[in-house]
């Protein structure tokens, strides 16, 4: 199955999605969107196909988003699109994109949900905290 997941490798949780995907068995497409930037165009495609606005998906902690006055009522979605096109981080993250849909995976247990295998249970994410157990039954976040 081909995945792609659009990643930050300084975000935990962007992590977490990136190894969760290897472990149950896939080779995924890693694409360091802060390196490579976006498009308008991918952003509508992956935003309508996880059934996303650019306000659900706008980052807002550890971004520019206050400063460029992204959080203020009657910003339009041109103006959020035009905004991510220029600064890539105002992007949440990290989305993961397959034949079984696109999600925004926060938290990173979200991934499971487009994975028809999972890793091996029992499974520790990097913060220590199980997401799988045992039994492989999936746990809360």
């Amino acid at each position: 199955m081909d995945i792609v997941i659009f990643h930050n490798p300084a975000c935990g949780t962007s992590r977490n999605v990136v190894q969760i995907v290897r472990d149950a068995g896939y080779d995924p497409t890693v694409i360091e969107y802060l390196d490579a930037g976006w498009t308008r165009s991918q952003l509508l495609v992956l935003f309508a196909a996880a059934g996303m606005t650019p306000r659900d998906a706008l980052r807002v902690s550890k971004s520019p988003a206050a400063e460029l006055g992204l959080l203020e009522d009657g910003v339009s979605d041109d103006a959020l699109l035009d905004a991510m096109v220029a600064h890539p981080i105002l992007v949440n993250r990290p989305v993961v994109a397959c034949v079984q849909g696109v999600r925004l995976c926060r938290p990173s247990g979200a991934v499971l949900d487009l994975l028809p295998e999972w890793p091996p249970a029992p499974y520790v994410k990097e913060n220590g905290d199980l997401l799988i157990d045992a039994d492989g039954n999936r746990l809360p976040e």
